[in-house]
């Protein structure tokens, strides 16, 4: 097993300085856009000291998984790019609705929907305010997010409605982050099954992402309380092969991140080479072949291939 499983354990560096300098400040500018949403009214760039007029009086959205939505994002347009590739991101954990607000007006898709909120400071504070505010917007991925097929918050229908996306829909990969909390409920256990009827030859593929954390809203979890070992068994008894990626380190932390996200995708696209050439069909019942990853740090992570 161990040798189909990387656990805590050094990559070899796949990005060069440039790239990696690159990644890193995106990351850190969506985890500032998130938290701006969580807590600011006013002064979004913070060009005065705080004053309690700058604050919402009610906070919603949650910091604590935010972290992890964005590191993920990031990594996943980081490949996008480099092999352009058609993936959507469905996002389980709902209180993270900051970060994919955030990485999309990161990107400019918000300020092209909603032109009144540009990337200016005005923009900024209009993007801040409104968050979970009267008149508004919502504190999940909620359809005004743009490219949000799945609001979350509603735990539990995340990895079903990936599947559902993938299938039918050959040149799409979703990445669907599964929040540990969210692991626990009945229809996201069943849901790691769905890998069984996903067919390479004529569906997409599906990428889940366990984003371990550790906590849920007021206990610690199951599974990120679980032993790397019995984690590793547990999602190969479902079909995955787990690739483990843990650390605290920003700048190791996105190597590993960027190496194992090559191996998946590489890992993704043989298998439908494979399964295309051979034009098998659905009347035909193709063994699944999944990967599986995590990382620690900004919580820690299993992402999954289930192809």
């Amino acid at each position: 097993m161990q040798e189909e499983v990387t656990v805590r354990t050094k990559r070899a560096a796949v990005m060069n300085g440039q790239e990696l300098s690159r990644v890193d400040a995106y990351w850190r500018a969506a985890n500032y856009l998130s938290i701006g949403q969580i807590y600011l009214l006013d002064n979004p760039l913070l060009q005065e000291p705080l004053k309690p007029e700058h604050i919402k009086p009610r906070l919603l959205g949650h910091w604590g998984t935010t972290p992890g939505l964005n590191f993920i994002y990031v990594h996943l347009n980081r490949i996008i790019k480099a092999r352009d590739l058609n993936v959507i991101y469905i996002c389980g954990p709902g209180h993270g609705g900051p970060g994919m607000v955030a990485n999309t007006y990161l990107e400019g898709t918000y300020s092209e929907i909603y032109p009144s909120i540009q990337q200016d400071l005005d923009g900024m504070r209009r993007l801040f305010k409104q968050f979970s505010f009267p008149g508004g917007i919502p504190s999940h991925a909620a359809p005004e997010t743009p490219g949000s097929i799945h609001e979350g918050g509603e735990l539990g229908y995340c990895l079903a409605h990936a599947y559902g996306a993938a299938f039918d829909n050959p040149h799409l990969i979703v990445a669907c982050v599964v929040g540990d909390g969210e692991a626990e409920t009945g229809p996201l256990a069943a849901s790691w099954h769905c890998n069984t009827f996903l067919n390479p030859a004529s569906d997409g593929a599906v990428l889940p992402i366990l984003h371990l954390n550790g906590y849920k809203i007021a206990t610690p979890t199951i599974l990120g309380r679980m032993p790397d070992e019995e984690l590793v068994g547990l999602f190969r008894g479902y079909g995955y092969k787990p690739f483990m990626v843990a650390g605290s380190e920003p700048t190791s932390m996105h190597q590993r991140m960027a190496a194992v996200v090559d191996e998946v995708t590489e890992d993704i696209l043989s298998i439908q080479r494979q399964a295309r050439n051979r034009a098998v069909g659905r009347n035909r019942f193709i063994a699944p072949f999944r990967r599986q990853a995590s990382v620690d740090g900004v919580g820690q992570l299993v992402a999954g291939m289930a192809q």
